[in-house]
């Protein structure tokens, strides 16, 4: 009956009633002030990075001042960001299923040149953006089929993209295709224009809008997309589970394949031209933006707007380092030195944040003995 009395006790007083005269005020125990502890390093690490952007907005809205801080190089931002943010979301994708998609570069050349091939032809606009995001498909489908046969995702990948940039190259007979103004729609052209006092926001800021918000509902809140981020996580328990593994990995390719063949069209339309080169920078921005967002490289973790934030940061940068006349090469290295403190600071938070559950779970289990 004591006992019972005390645990009473304790409780109220954990529950915030005024202890008695003279008595200390009770200090809460280690069981209970881990999950606070836990939480916050969670949120850190799930969310630091919204506020790693948010400090560099600020910072930069001084040191720039009165240039930075302006809706017209807000838009310039978004604008800049939105074809890495393309690609980055095929790699990030592509990685949360387990998998690494290396061939996107290579992609974005082929589903170019086959839309600019279809529309100098004389086809119909929309014919020519059907082939080249039909090209992307096509290409998920050949890289996941491989891939499920046992063959390591990185090689096929690197394969692949040697292979389509040789493909890109003869569809362009070694040109390029030049005056493809039918896609300024989805390019240059800007919307939502208010006079002379609004410009309007670019075509392939609406494009990263609806990609990103269709992706992040997809993987959070289908049935298709949760399982995709199983396989990601541990496909061989998924496989006992009765769900077809193979099947969600290819379609993780398909996806990285669409995203990447819709980069490369975004990318024709800001240019009015279509390239056959396949850009190596395009996938290592793109993995630049992904691993800043904190997606996890061995799959089952991540989240598209992080990677949207990822891809805005590197955009930040670049135009902050720009309005103060740096060097371009500069916002290289302060990338490249944020990314390194960003993967350490990651790398600190899990540790704190496992040591702390087991030291937990340690004390439950203490107590209940």
């Amino acid at each position: 009956m004591t006992h019972s009395v005390s645990n009473s006790e304790a409780t109220a007083t954990g529950a915030g009633t005024t202890a008695g005269p003279g008595s200390a005020p009770a200090s809460p125990s280690p069981v209970q002030d881990m999950p606070r502890t836990v939480s916050l390093l969670v949120f850190f690490r799930d969310r630091g990075i919204f506020v790693l952007w948010g400090l560099l907005i600020v910072a930069f809205a001084f040191w720039c001042s009165p240039y930075f801080f302006k809706v017209d190089n807000a838009i310039l931002v978004a604008n800049a960001a939105a074809l890495t943010a393309l690609f980055a979301a095929g790699v990030g994708i592509g990685i949360m299923t387990g998998v690494l998609d290396l061939s996107l570069p290579g992609t974005a050349a082929v589903a170019s040149c086959v839309c600019g091939w279809v529309l100098t032809h004389g086809h119909a606009t929309w014919l020519g953006l059907a082939a080249g995001l039909g090209t992307g498909v096509l290409v998920g489908l050949v890289n996941g089929l491989i891939s499920i046969r046992g063959f390591n995702p990185i090689i096929v990948t690197i394969g692949t993209l040697s292979v389509l940039s040789g493909l890109a190259a003869v569809i362009a007979g070694g040109y390029t295709f030049p005056g493809l103004t039918q896609l300024e729609f989805m390019g240059t052209h800007r919307y939502l224009k208010v006079g002379d006092s609004f410009s309007g926001i670019p075509a392939p800021v609406f494009i990263v809008a609806a990609v990103f918000i269709i992706g992040t509902v997809f993987l959070t809140r289908t049935r298709d997309g949760i399982r995709l981020m199983a396989v990601g996580a541990n496909a061989e328990a998924v496989r006992r589970a009765g769900i077809h593994a193979d099947r969600y990995r290819v379609l993780g390719f398909v996806i990285s394949g669409v995203l990447g063949a819709l980069g490369g069209l975004v990318a024709t339309a800001n240019v009015t031209e279509a390239n056959p080169n396949a850009s190596p920078a395009i996938i290592f921005t793109a993995l630049t933006a992904v691993a800043l967002a904190g997606v996890a490289l061995t799959g089952g973790r991540g989240s598209l707007p992080r990677v949207l934030v990822g891809a805005l940061i590197l955009a930040t940068i670049s135009n902050g380092l720009t309005i103060r006349g740096i060097q371009p090469y500069w916002a290289t290295v302060c990338t490249g030195a944020l990314l390194l403190g960003s993967l350490a600071f990651e790398r600190v938070l899990q540790t704190a944040v496992s040591e702390r559950l087991m030291a937990a779970n340690l004390s439950v289990h203490q107590k209940k003995v």
